[in-house]
């Protein structure tokens, strides 16, 4: 199978936040790409399938009639059950079928130079910022990301990007294994945290992960597991970075935090080289992720003060910590935080910050619930004061065969003796009534979950309520 001129793919699941990006890159490289999707069929986020026409890529119905025997390689993605009919009718015809990941895995060894990012947390950020650099520093990199990059000077945002040049940067996805895919120039790896997977399983992937990079290792030392499998699985050169730990090679001073951004002293310690940076994204996680960033950007072999430069033009990943706007005081953001290091790092940020808060979670899934639901709850319970507010509508479904053993009602149950307003909705459509009650200027609202495309619509429709 060949990824490119003349090839033909069927995507189902087309609009998904993995699916999407790689259907793109593919025609651009002028590969024959349609695709079906359920939210097609519903109507939801029509923007998004507008983009998709716009860019020649024809859509179906994911009933099965769009896929026929011109169709070429049917590509899925790990949640597809055979039950769908566009599965169905691939298999009837006997077409290749083929995961996203392994797709992207070949489309990403096309290339020289392939940089690769993975973590539990911030590699959507930390892989928009290594593309913002390698941009702004003329070497016209590939990307493809799970997230849409906002870029200074750039009309609108994207998650993948063609490229001319020898340079390819990804985020690996540890949720469905496809990370064993991928063998990189160079691995940076952000953290290990609980979230789709145990942490032995985590630990399995990540290590291997590393052990296949073939230039350089850029991994952060303030995390103790990453240090112990860079210790174990890593023979090629290794560039820690962090905050605390004296072994990082690549550390950070002088922080000065603000709503809307953050700058910092980037200290190369074995040069002795200092750089100020200037970040346009808030938080202390986001000074991690341009740590990390320089960190790639120093073994592809540019210079300090070139990846401190370049780091200037990167204005954010979409739904992460996303100004929505502003009406009568009352500020809403959309995030996408879903799992303890991500909720964690995106609560810290905002009690940087006088405002009370009223946060709207809606948990991406039941398994998830099941897996990590408790740890969750824990961290709201940190973050949140007496005069916060959790609202929490019931876990996303998405289809499939799921076990509901563990609710949203179950965890926000246990969890009001812990924090002074917690409120379970059955539906989210019951959250702006209340919302609206409740909500009074200087408050910040926000929305936080994950694979669901229509949060965002939802936080916009929570400004126009003010």
């Amino acid at each position: 199978m060949m990824a490119g001129q003349g090839e033909r793919y069927f995507f189902c699941g087309i609009g998904g936040s993995g699916m999407m990006p790689l259907a793109l890159y593919l025609s651009g490289k002028g590969a024959f790409v349609c695709g079906s999707d359920r939210s097609y069929d519903q109507g939801a986020t029509p923007e998004k399938f507008q983009f998709l026409k716009d860019a020649g890529i024809q859509l179906f119905s994911q009933d099965g009639r769009g896929v026929t025997a011109q169709s070429g390689t049917l590509v899925v993605s790990s949640a597809v059950e055979e039950s769908i009919p566009d599965v169905r009718a691939a298999l009837s015809l006997g077409l290749p079928i083929v995961k996203r990941g392994a797709l992207l895995a070949e489309v990403f060894h096309r290339v020289r130079e392939r940089v690769a990012v993975a973590g539990t947390s911030g590699k959507s950020t930390t892989t928009g910022m290594i593309a913002t650099m390698l941009l702004s520093c003329g070497l016209d990199p590939a990307f493809i990301n799970g997230g849409q990059i906002r870029i200074e000077g750039e009309a609108g945002s994207k998650a993948v990007r063609v490229g001319a040049g020898a340079v390819i940067v990804s985020e690996m996805d540890e949720s469905d294994g496809s990370i064993a895919h991928y063998n990189p120039t160079v691995s940076v790896l952000n953290n290990i945290a609980l979230d789709h997977k145990g942490m032995d399983e985590l630990e399995v992937l990540f290590g291997d992960f590393l052990a296949r990079a073939s230039r350089a290792v850029v991994a952060n030392f303030d995390d103790q597991r990453v240090v112990s499998l860079v210790e174990r699985r890593t023979d090629c050169d290794v560039l820690g970075f962090g905050f605390e730990n004296a072994d990082a090679v690549l550390t950070a001073e002088d922080f000065v935090m603000r709503p809307d951004g953050c700058s910092f002293t980037a200290v190369l310690r074995d040069r002795e080289e200092r750089c100020p940076v200037q970040l346009f994204v808030p938080g202390r996680h986001n000074i991690a992720n341009a740590l990390a960033s320089i960190g790639a950007g120093l073994s592809l072999g540019l210079a300090l003060e070139d990846c401190a430069k370049g780091l200037e033009a990167f204005r954010g990943i979409h739904r992460r910590m996303e100004l929505v706007g502003t009406k009568a005081g009352v500020t809403v953001l959309d995030d996408f935080g879903h799992n303890p290091d991500k909720i964690a790092a995106s609560l810290r940020t905002l009690k940087d910050f006088d405002g009370r808060l009223i946060v709207m979670f809606q948990p991406h899934g039941f398994g998830p619930l099941r897996l990590m639901g408790r740890e969750i709850m824990e961290v709201f319970a940190a973050y949140l004061g007496p005069e916060d507010y959790l609202l929490m509508p019931e876990a996303y479904y998405a289809g499939g065969t799921v076990d509901r053993s563990v609710t949203a009602k179950d965890l926000i149950e246990a969890a009001q003796g812990k924090i002074a307003h917690a409120h379970w909705f059955e539906t989210r459509a019951e959250i702006p009534a209340f919302i609206q009650r409740q909500a009074k200027a200087g408050d910040r609202v926000v929305v936080m979950g994950a694979r669901d495309d229509t949060l965002h619509v939802f936080a916009r429709q929570l400004l126009d309520l003010f």
